[in-house]
């Protein structure tokens, strides 16, 4: 795995000033600076890490074209937004499986924002169908699900009762409350500008896939 460095300090520059400046006016002036900070060097990162992923979950994808690939659009959706500002002032870039974006399935996530930059593995705000899915295979192999899981600090939403039609008593209860199955690990902007990015997001993956293995599985789809 060859060390190179993908973003610059400039990434969190043009996202801070983005912050300041949330405006369609603001970011047609500085749409090349976009290409080049953030698009380009996700693009470059995304074909990069291909080749890790087909060995830590082939079923996974990256895909790296400009848009409705691996990387987010930088555009947000305001039609029901109290928020009407136009651009996302982070970058999300997502493997999702391979069954494309109508599944509710688990992914790898790697999120760029100014003081808060963090890697992900497992499934965020899954439906009603997929949450009931993985709820249905944790209480039937509770064992398996605490190997899974480890020592992985889950994050995201949890219910406040035991879900209808699953056992209080259960010794996993507090997981089958869970409404999203989803583990993130922080990362510096050192670290997300340093040499050593792929190896260390492929590590903080390889560390996620006990759990994003069960809930795919779980899900009834390859992994």
């Amino acid at each position: 795995m060859k060390a190179q460095a993908y973003f610059t300090p400039e990434l969190f520059t043009f996202l801070r000033q983005l912050k300041r400046n949330n405006t369609r006016e603001w970011f047609q002036r500085n749409k090349d600076r976009y290409q080049a900070v953030v698009v380009e060097p996700a693009l470059r990162f995304i074909t990069d890490m291909a080749e890790p992923l087909a060995v830590l979950a082939p079923h996974l994808v990256a895909d790296a074209r400009p848009t409705r690939g691996s990387l987010f659009r930088i555009y947000r959706d305001t039609r029901f937004a109290a928020d009407k500002t136009p651009y996302k002032t982070h970058v999300g870039i997502h493997f999702e499986h391979e069954a494309g974006k109508d599944v509710h399935a688990p992914l790898f996530y790697l999120h760029l924002e100014p003081g808060g930059c963090f890697a992900g593995g497992g499934v965020w705000h899954p439906d009603a169908p997929a949450l009931t899915k993985i709820r249905t295979a944790i209480v039937g192999d509770p064992a398996r699900w605490k190997k899974a899981r480890g020592k992985l600090e889950l994050a995201g939403d949890s219910l406040s009762r035991p879900p209808k039609g699953f056992p209080a008593e259960h010794p996993c209860l507090d997981d089958l409350k869970r409404k999203d199955f989803v583990a993130l690990a922080a990362l510096s902007e050192e670290q997300i500008c340093g040499a050593q990015l792929l190896k260390q997001y492929t590590a903080l993956c390889k560390s996620f896939v006990p759990l994003v293995e069960f809930t795919t599985k779980a899900l009834g789809l390859k992994f």
